[in-house]
């Protein structure tokens, strides 16, 4: 039996997830791109954040990997909260699951007595 995962964890894991659905519902669903054929646009925002899959095992690991492409999703959502405000409030949703997920990892982290 595995041990139970940290709850810090579990909120990284949860958020991971949440910003994969929210790209598949933005740009996917909600406010599909005029310019741009939608698969390609989803191949560019979801692929990254379903590679960290491959280390799922070591949660640890694969979270890390997902909060090092989470600032490319964090970069995102204030370009686009600042250039696009009908899509205010999907980038602001990016914004705050990458930061949740941040502060998941920040918690998450063990650190060595010292001494």
């Amino acid at each position: 039996m595995s041990a139970p995962v940290p709850l810090p964890y579990r909120a990284g894991r949860i958020a991971w997830f949440a910003l994969i659905a929210l790209q598949l519902a933005w740009h996917g669903w909600l406010a599909q791109p005029e310019h741009m054929p939608v698969w390609l646009v989803l191949a560019t925002t979801v692929v990254p954040l379903l590679l960290p899959l491959t280390a799922l095992p070591d949660l640890r690991r694969a979270l890390l990997w997902v909060g090092i492409l989470s600032l490319f999703y964090f970069c995102h959502g204030v370009a686009e909260a600042w250039s696009a405000p009908e899509q205010k409030w999907l980038a602001l949703a990016e914004i705050g699951l990458t930061l949740l997920l941040i502060m998941a990892l920040g918690a998450g982290v063990k650190r060595k007595p010292r001494g």
